[in-house]
């Protein structure tokens, strides 16, 4: 189902009745409409045509700034998702949460060479004695973009309303659970109290909210932020403009602490075909293009060599992989969905693990760029990354297979799996139809499947969060953003992730819940030397291995291609070797340098200390009303 990611968090949200918050998915959909949201979407799609009342109506201008004649310098970013929500209190997918990382501060940020967390609206932090008190030094330099100051007032008023989930703890309430009081003694000074230890104080990837703004709200869990524009904000961009489904804008702060970011303006334009971001990248109607989340092999070696592209071939952050449905349940236990009940069998699982060759998709579907996957952890975190003993090593062994679904009582006759129902063996499985990977993939499945006699329909469409929220499906393809912190990305398969009702949205990914694993999931929480906690959570990803939930077959690498006429230099995330789309931070857009050859706007250039990366996202979805698109994160993706 992109946090944080997203946490990342990297999730696109399925559509819940009016009001109800959405949780993260990995890749952006489109949500079932409601009749508001219809009605919206209409008028958007005609805006732009031409009618006895709208003889000449204007396009959306999302150009980049030389083709334009306003001197203005504008990064235009192509991007094939769809914002959920511009409210940092539901949003989930990793366009909206990379948005909000623009334009609102966080508590702290994350390096952009080693991810070690470093200032951002706070300066320092520093825990009591007992580690229960955490005092926060807040800056005395930050303001709102309306020129109010931006106080500790407003981030204890941010995590208060999160704690009150008065609509408000979809996207990060695992931050807070463990939050017992938050006060704001002075406008420099943030204390919260925690009811027990918690390592993840200075990775609290929440965006502060200015209170003089969003008091006035009537009911947060239905505001979408979307309506006065510019919003008010304290980041390194102000969010200045908004069209579902065509484009984000949004302008240079001028007063931001840390400097005011070297393009003017940055605008994340929607494509809903991948090939044609990549024809727009070469004709030069946009600075940068990632992909859903990468280009495609094909796609990166056709702009090799092409005058003025360079492209990015870097380890990612994000993993790939196939989830079961573990069978769908609320807090309390009632279970729903049509699950098929074949995967509450363990051995059945792990047959399906035992019968995907990852060396192969890593070679024909990635084509080299990725690694072979394992943990839940993609490399690039060493400190947490984790791989199986060869004892323990479920690699490609389709003999081992067969035996385990013999042993399940799915016995092979006639060339089919039949259960001791009479019933043949036949899974579906959820696929993004716009992600061409799960496609490919799900040809090789139908194969490998097939020989052991199981009978697969790979379902894509559109916006799988509608089936997956409602546990209706029996497999899916899968995929998060993985922030340097993993708690968020483990969080999302404990039993408090689950949803309080049946078929509403909630943190989970899948409806994972076991006791075993929450356990290990509140002990790493509360470790604080890291060398234990890496262990501890090496620990969790090893029983998801073994558990068969989750099958992770791939870490791809982050490849994508800019304009170095429109774009002089960016850095990477790590700095040394990494992604430049969807990072954890603002700063690729933050320190972006334009170019000043002979398709730049003015021929000028800036000059300043370029550090690091930010982020957006991918994955493209159609029209409608922010209120009937309304996921995870986490991830992601937070992504």
């Amino acid at each position: 189902m992109d946090t944080q990611d997203q946490h990342g968090r990297t999730r696109s949200s399925s559509a819940a009745p009016a009001g109800k918050p959405r949780s993260r998915r990995p890749r952006g959909l489109r949500p079932r409409g409601l009749l508001v949201a219809a009605a919206a979407a209409a008028l958007t799609l005609t805006g732009g045509l031409a009618t006895p009342l709208n003889p000449a109506p204007q396009q959306a201008d999302a150009r980049p700034a030389q083709a334009k004649d306003d001197g203005k310098k504008t990064l235009t970013v192509a991007v094939a998702q769809s914002v959920d929500s511009l409210s940092p209190f539901v949003a989930q997918r990793l366009l909206s949460t990379s948005i909000h990382r623009l334009t609102y501060e966080y508590l702290t940020n994350y390096d952009a060479k080693d991810n070690h967390a470093v200032p951002a609206f706070a300066t320092k932090w520093e825990p009591s004695a007992d580690k229960l008190t955490w005092t926060y030094t807040i800056r005395s330099n930050s303001k709102w973009s309306d020129g109010k100051k931006a106080t500790a007032e407003d981030a204890a008023w941010t995590f208060n309303k999160i704690m009150s989930k008065e609509g408000t703890a979809t996207s990060n309430s695992n931050f807070v659970t463990n939050f017992k009081k938050v006060t704001a003694p002075s406008p420099t000074k943030l204390v919260i109290e925690l009811k027990k230890p918690q390592s993840t104080m200075a990775a609290l990837d929440v965006p502060i909210v200015p209170k003089h703004v969003w008091e006035k709200v009537d009911d947060i869990s239905k505001f979408n932020n979307d309506k006065d524009f510019p919003v008010v904000g304290n980041g390194p961009f102000i969010l200045s403009d908004f069209k579902v489904d065509q484009y984000v804008k949004l302008k240079a702060n001028k007063n931001f602490w840390r400097g005011a970011p070297k393009f003017d303006e940055l605008v994340f334009k929607t494509y809903k075909d991948q090939d044609a971001a990549v024809a727009a990248l070469r004709k030069g109607e946009v600075s940068f293009v990632a992909g859903q989340p990468a280009l495609t092999p094909a796609q990166a070696n056709g702009l090799k060599g092409e005058p003025d592209i360079k492209v990015n071939n870097g380890p990612g952050r994000r993993f790939f992989a196939i989830a079961t449905n573990p069978g769908a349940r609320t807090q309390d236990g009632k279970k729903f969905g049509d699950g098929h009940p074949a995967l509450l069998d363990k051995r059945v699982r792990q047959a399906l693990f035992l019968s995907v060759d990852r060396k192969t998709i890593v070679d024909k579907v990635f084509q080299g760029n990725a690694v072979e996957g394992a943990g839940y952890i993609p490399p690039r975190f060493s400190d947490y990354t984790w791989k199986p003993s060869a004892e323990q090593e479920l690699k490609y062994d389709p003999k081992r297979a067969a035996r385990l679904l013999d042993e399940a009582g799915y016995k092979k006759k006639g060339g089919k799996r039949v259960g001791k129902d009479g019933k043949p063996l036949d899974f579906r499985i959820l696929c993004h139809a716009t992600d061409p990977n799960d496609k490919a993939v799900g040809k090789y499945l139908k194969e490998w499947w097939g020989d052991l006699g199981i009978g697969l329909k790979v379902n894509c469409l559109d916006d799988v969060s509608v089936p997956w929220y409602a546990g209706e499906y029996d497999l899916a393809f899968d995929g998060w953003s993985v922030n340097p912190d993993p708690d968020f990305v483990l969080g999302i398969h404990t039993c408090a992730a689950l949803p309080e009702k049946a078929k509403e949205s909630a943190a989970t990914d899948n409806f994972i819940c076991d006791k075993k694993f929450d356990e290990l999931y509140e002990k790493q929480l509360a470790e604080y030397d890291p060398a234990k906690r890496a262990e501890l959570v090496k620990q969790m990803q090893s029983w998801l291995y073994d558990s068969g939930y989750m099958n992770v077959i791939a870490y791809p690498n982050a490849v994508e291609a800019y304009r170095t006429d429109q774009i002089k230099s960016l850095t990477t995330m790590p700095s040394a070797a990494g992604n430049i789309y969807g990072q954890d931070g603002y700063w690729s857009w933050w320190s972006a340098v334009p170019a000043s050859g002979k398709s730049s706007s003015d021929g000028g250039s800036s000059t300043g200390v370029i550090i690091g990366i930010a982020v957006a996202a991918v994955v493209l979805a159609g029209g409608g009303a922010l209120i009937a698109l309304r996921r995870r994160s986490t991830a992601e993706d937070r992504e």
